[in-house]
C-alpha cells in the first residue's frame, strides 16, 4: 500500500504544471509531500479526475429570528433585520462560488434558515446541503454543501469523549459525517468545529481530535472505495496536541503541511497568521493529494478573511483514482 500511496503522490506533482517539487519522503512512516515555494497553477475543477474540497467558518450567520432570548447589544446571539440577512447570505455565496469546489465543510451556520438562505443562491453547483445542527438556541453549527447527490447521513455528537482527566465530555458541534457521490466516486466530508479558546478547555478539544481521528480510521476501513476527507474550524494550530491526535497516525494526512504557513494561515491573532482552519485527507488508493495546491482563500482586497468573515478558507485539490 506505501509503494502504492508512493507511486500515486508522484504521479500527483507531474500533474502540478509550474511545480517545483521533490519527491514524496518517508518520514514516521508516513509518505509526506514537500514542495518548495513555487505553486502551481489552479487546477481546473471540471476536470473529472479532481475533487476540490474547502472548509470555511462563515462567523456567526444568525438568522433574523431571537432563539435564546438574549439578542440584545452585546448579547452573543445576534437578530439581522431581513435585509441585512439577505445581503449576508449573497455574499457569503458569492464567496463560497469563488472557490469552485466540489465539496464545502461550513461552520457558524444557525439555522436550516440560515443554511436555506445560502444554499438558495448556490443549487446550481451544490444541489446537497446538509446541517449538522445541535439544537441548542443560538447555536453556531457546522454544515456541508455538496456538488453530488446524497448517500448517507451520520452524526456524532451523542459519542462520549473522555479528556485526559479522566472526565466526560462530548464534540462541542456536531461532528457530521455526510456521503456524496461526487464526479463517480462516493466522497465523505466530515465537516467540525472543534471547542474554542474562549474560556478554554484544550482537554476537551483533544478529546475531540482523538475521537475525530478514530471515527475517520473506522470510516475510511468501512468504505474502502471512499475519499474521506475532513474539513473543519479546528482551533488549533500545527505543533499543538489535538493536531498531533490528527497527524500522527499513518494513514491521514494534513493536506497543508506541504505549504509555507502564511499561504494557508485562516485567522489573525495578536497581528499573526495562524492556520486553525484544517483539511485531512485519509489516504486511499482512490484519492491523493495534488501537492502545493492547498491555500487560504482571502478577501481580494487583502483583508485577513472573507466575506466579512475573521477567518479565511482553505482549499485543496485530490486526483481521483
Amino acid at each position: 500500500m506505501r509503494a502504492r500511496l508512493f507511486r500515486l503522490l508522484l504521479a500527483a506533482a507531474a500533474l502540478a504544471p509550474v511545480c517545483s517539487c521533490r519527491l514524496p519522503e518517508e518520514e514516521s512512516g508516513r509518505v509526506r509531500t514537500t514542495v518548495d515555494a513555487a505553486v502551481s497553477a489552479p487546477a481546473d475543477p471540471a476536470d473529472p479526475t479532481l475533487l476540490r474540497a474547502a472548509t470555511f467558518n462563515t462567523r456567526l450567520f444568525f438568522d433574523t429570528r431571537c432563539d435564546s432570548g438574549m439578542c440584545a447589544a452585546g448579547d452573543f446571539e445576534q437578530v439581522p433585520s431581513p435585509a441585512a440577512f439577505a445581503r449576508r447570505a449573497e455574499q457569503l455565496a458569492a464567496a463560497v462560488r469563488s472557490m469552485r469546489a466540489d465539496v464545502v465543510a461550513l461552520q457558524e451556520i444557525e439555522s436550516p434558515e440560515s443554511l436555506d438562505a445560502l444554499s438558495g443562491h448556490l443549487k446550481d453547483l451544490y444541489p446537497t446541503a446538509v446541517l449538522g445542527e445541535t439544537g441548542q438556541p443560538g447555536s453556531i453549527d457546522v454544515a456541508v454543501l455538496g456538488g453530488g447527490a446524497l448517500v448517507l447521513v451520520r452524526r456524532h455528537r451523542d459519542r462520549q469523549l473522555t479528556r485526559p482527566d479522566g472526565s466526560v465530555t462530548s464534540f462541542a458541534r456536531e461532528f457530521l459525517e455526510v456521503h456524496l457521490m461526487v464526479k463517480g466516486r462516493r466522497v465523505i466530508l466530515f465537516a467540525a468545529h472543534f471547542r474554542s479558546k474562549v474560556n478554554d478547555d484544550p482537554g476537551r478539544r483533544l478529546a475531540e481530535a482523538q475521537a475525530a481521528r478514530d471515527i475517520l480510521v473506522a470510516t475510511a476501513q468501512e468504505f474502502p472505495e471512499a475519499v474521506v476527507l475532513l474539513g473543519g474550524d479546528l482551533n488549533d494550530t500545527p505543533g499543538s496536541p489535538p493536531l498531533g491526535a490528527l497527524e500522527d497516525v499513518p494513514t491521514l494526512l494534513r493536506v497543508a503541511r506541504d505549504r509555507p504557513p502564511a499561504s494557508v494561515a485562516t485567522y489573525t491573532w495578536q497581528g499573526q497568521g495562524q492556520s486553525i482552519d484544517h483539511l485531512f485527507l485519509s489516504l486511499s488508493a482512490r484519492g491523493a493529494y495534488l501537492p502545493a495546491s492547498a491555500t487560504a482563500v482571502h478577501d481580494p482586497s487583502g483583508s485577513s478573511g472573507l466575506a466579512g468573515s475573521d477567518h479565511a478558507a482553505l482549499r485543496a485539490d485530490f486526483k481521483l483514482e
